[in-house]
Parts: C-alpha cells; structure tokens; sequence
C-alpha cells in the first residue's frame, strides 16, 4: 500500500483512534470499581461529618475502609421516602447502601418539577439522623447533609460541597467550619416564609431557623439557602409525620403512667382503708 496516499492515512488514523479508544475503555472498566469505592467513602464521609461523629480530615486519614467499616457499625437504618414522608425503598446496610452525589441531582431534578422522587434519610444508633441536600451554587452544583437530634426538631450540624465555587468566598460552604458550626442549635420552622434561612447581613439573634450568609459570597449563599428550602421542602412530610408521632407516642405515654400512678393510689387508699 501506498503510505503517502489518502487512503493509506484514513486507514492508519482510524486504527490508531480504535486502538486508544479500546484502551481508554479497557483503562476505565478498570479503574471504575476503585472511582466508585472512593465516591462511596467520600459520601459516607460527609454523613457521618454532619452527624458529628468527627472532622472530615478524620475520615480521610483513617481510609475508605475504616470509614465504610464505620458507617455500617453505627447506622440504625437507612431508606428513602417519598413526598407524603412514607419509607419506600430500605437502604442495605450491609453494602453501605446511599445515594451518590449524582443520584441526588436525579431527584433534585424530580423535586424542581414536581414529579415523583425517593430521597435518603440515614438514622444512627445514638439517634442522629441525616438528610441530604443538592442544588446550583454560583459556578456550579452544591450539595451536603443536615443533621437532626432523635426528635427531629434540632439540628445537631452540616456539611457541604461544592464543584466549582470561589475560593475563599462561596468555597467557604466546605472549607469554613464557622460558617457550618451555625447550623448547630438551630431548628426548621415550616410556619415561616422559609423553613430555613441564610441571611444576607447576618440573621436576627433570636431567629432560630436563620443564619448568616458568608460575605462576598451572595450568590453562593443564595443557592444554598434554596437548596435547603427546596429539599426541605420535600423532606416536610416526613419530618412533620415523624414529630407528631413522636409527640403522640410521648403523649400516649404520659397518659399511661398518669392513669398507672391514679391506680397505684387508688391501691394505696384501699389498703390504708
């Protein structure tokens, strides 16, 4: 074959693009069970971060197996729920079951145009439990996870992260642990305009469901405090079910050892008598 002739180049070319292609494609199958292993640990690591059981560098210096390792031996149960608050789908807790980043911007989609969603809820053995959430920041998505006490009514802390953002500004969502301390003490108010609220200028003192936004950091801000509210949101039936249940059954409760303490003295009145 004539090697300076067209057809010897186009022939050459393509062989040499189906060669890498194959070995590009061989490469990634590869590498996909490690990339997804270390997607896995990186998301853990971000729950149990908000959960409060310690600082992400924690997780990072312990290792991915360490961290899974630790996820499963303090996770009480893990599902998803739909608007209506209702548990769908259970989470193995053997394989570590979540939702990636990338499933959660598949349900934040869903959440924006009102369609049918399934989103995580991960409770722990001390009674912690977290939820996730994802929306736009300034350059790019934003995502994390908020923590709740056993009654669901506190926030014990947050974590977030982010593609893109500014460092120094709107990267302060992950990298400034002042501004995620905020979150601790603080609660959700679905009474209010916005069950919660990062504020422009700082929040009023006495505002327990409001925080101060970052400054020079609007628009990162802003994104977050609707990606909050937006998951929120979706999360209100089951963390509106879940309270009132729990003030039913401590209701339920109150009443049975007030009626077992009038039988006690009933007891007590008859013996004297």
């Amino acid at each position: 074959m004539n090697t300076n002739s067209n057809t010897y180049t186009v022939i050459y070319t393509t062989l040499v693009c189906v060669f890498v292609a194959a070995i590009l494609a061989f490469v990634s199958q590869v590498l996909k069970p490690k990339q997804e292993a270390n997607e896995k640990a990186e998301t853990i690591s971000q729950i149990l971060t908000a959960a409060g059981f310690a600082e992400k560098a924690h997780w990072q210096e312990i290792g991915n197996a360490a961290t899974i390792d630790f996820y499963k031996e303090n996770l009480a149960e893990a599902y998803t729920v739909n608007a209506e608050g209702a548990q769908v789908k259970s989470l193995d807790k053997g394989k570590a079951e979540i939702l990636s980043v990338s499933d959660l911007k598949v349900q934040n989609r869903s959440i924006k145009n009102g369609e049918g969603f399934e989103i995580p809820v991960y409770t722990f053995s001390n009674g912690t439990s977290v939820i996730p959430i994802y929306g736009a920041g300034l350059w790019g998505p934003v995502w994390g996870y908020i923590s709740f006490d056993a009654s669901l009514d506190n926030i014990l802390g947050a974590y977030f992260d982010h593609e893109s953002e500014t460092p120094g500004l709107g990267g302060k969502i992950k990298d400034d642990p002042a501004f995620r301390a905020q979150f601790q003490g603080k609660t959700v108010d679905f009474a209010d305009a916005k069950a919660f609220e990062i504020v422009k200028g700082g929040a009023p003192a006495d505002k327990r469901n409001a925080i101060d936004a970052i400054t020079g950091a609007t628009m990162t801000s802003k994104g977050l405090d609707e990606a909050i509210n937006n998951w929120l949101g979706a999360f209100k039936g089951y963390l509106q079910g879940r309270i009132q249940a729990q003030a039913a059954e401590a209701e339920a409760a109150a009443q049975a050892a007030a009626a077992e303490a009038e039988a006690a003295a009933d007891n007590a009145n008859q013996t004297a008598e």
